[in-house]
C-alpha cells in the first residue's frame, strides 16, 4: 500500500473535503526537469494533497494548498533510521499477529494446547517471519523504489494504532486484520506514474509467488520446506488480492484509475492464485 503526499514547509495546509480523483484538473507544467518521467506531465491549478491515515478505523483526508515540487535527490538505496525502525516494528507486529492466528487466538490456543502455547507461539512467529515477512516487506519496498525511479521522495511509515489493533484482534479472536503502515510518496506524478507506483506492490507479490511455486512443487512432501513454501504462496496470493481491491487507499483503486484492463487482469489473477493456494495447492502443483 502506498499514499501520495505533497509537502510545502513554507505554507500551512488547510483541511478540505475528500476528493476521489486527485488528477481531475490538469494544466501544462512549467518545470519538473529533474524527475524521471514518461513524457506525460501532470500538474494542477490547485494541487490537492492526499494524506492517508492507515488505521482501519480511520478515514483518509485531503489538504488543499499549493506545494513546491518535491524530488528524490539523494541515494536511490537510502533508508532513513525512522524508516528502518518502522519497517522492523511492522514486521515484528505482523509476525506476532500471525503467530496468534495460527494458534486460534489466546482463548482457542489455551483450550487446545494449554501451556504448549509457550512453545507454539515462538515457532509460528518465526514461521510468519520467514513465510509471510518477505511478502509484506518486498511489497512495500517495490512501491518505494518505483516512486524513487520517478524522482519522488518515498519512505515507509508504520501506523502504531493499526499495529496495536491488529495484534489485539489476532490475540483475542485469532483473526488477522491489520493495517501495518504504508509507503509515503511525495512528488509530482501523473496518472500513469501513480498507477505504476501502486502496481509495483502487487506485481512484486506475483513474482514472489512464482518463485515459491517450483519450491513447493519440488518439496511439497517435506514437512518443513513444504509447509513454508505453501504458506509463502498463500501469503503472496492473499496480500496481492487484498491490495488489488479498488477501495480507499489500497493499490487497486489507483491502478483502476490508471488502467482498467491492467486492474482486471491483476485482480482476476490474484483471486485465482488465492483460491488455488489456499484450497487446491496440490491441484495447482499437478498442473505445472
Amino acid at each position: 500500500m502506498e499514499a501520495i503526499i505533497a509537502m510545502d514547509e513554507t505554507k500551512k495546509p488547510r483541511t478540505d473535503l475528500v476528493e476521489d480523483d486527485p488528477f481531475a484538473r490538469t494544466v501544462r507544467p512549467t518545470s519538473h526537469t529533474r524527475a524521471r518521467d514518461d513524457g506525460n506531465w501532470r500538474t494542477q491549478t490547485g494541487p490537492r494533497v492526499v494524506q492517508v491515515q492507515f488505521s482501519p478505523f480511520s478515514r483518509g483526508f485531503t489538504q488543499t494548498y499549493r506545494p513546491a515540487p518535491i524530488l528524490h535527490t539523494g541515494s536511490f538505496w537510502h533508508f532513513s533510521q525512522t524508516e528502518l525502525k518502522d519497517l522492523g516494528i511492522s514486521l515484528v507486529a505482523f509476525s506476532l499477529g500471525l503467530a496468534f492466528v495460527f494458534n486460534g487466538g489466546i482463548l482457542g490456543g489455551m483450550l487446545s494446547l494449554g501451556p504448549g502455547l509457550f512453545v507454539t507461539i515462538p515457532v509460528f512467529f518465526i514461521l510468519g517471519l520467514v513465510a509471510f515477512g518477505p511478502a509484506f516487506i518486498i511489497h512495500e519496498l517495490a512501491h518505494k523504489f518505483v516512486a524513487k525511479h520517478y524522482g519522488c521522495w518515498a519512505e515507509f511509515r508504520a501506523d502504531p494504532s493499526g499495529l496495536r489493533t491488529g495484534v489485539l484482534i489476532a490475540l483475542v479472536i485469532g483473526f488477522l486484520f491489520m493495517a501495518p503502515g504504508a509507503v509515503m510518496v511525495a512528488g509530482n506524478v501523473n496518472r500513469r506514474q501513480n498507477g505504476m507506483i501502486a502496481l509495483a506492490g502487487p506485481a512484486s507479490n506475483l513474482v514472489l509467488w512464482g518463485i515459491g511455486l517450483p519450491i513447493y512443487v519440488l518439496f511439497a512432501e517435506n514437512p518443513i520446506i513444504g509447509l513454508v513454501a505453501g504458506l509463502w504462496l498463500t501469503a503472496n496470493a492473499i496480500l496481492g488480492a487484498f491490495n488489488m481491491l479498488p477501495f480507499g487507499p489500497l493499490d487497486g483503486r489507483k491502478i483502476k484509475s490508471w488502467s482498467e484492463p491492467v486492474f482486471w487482469i491483476f485482480l482476476s489473477t490474484f483471486i485465482a492464485l488465492a483460491y488455488f493456494s489456499i484450497f487446491e495447492p496440490t491441484t495447482l502443483a499437478n498442473l505445472i
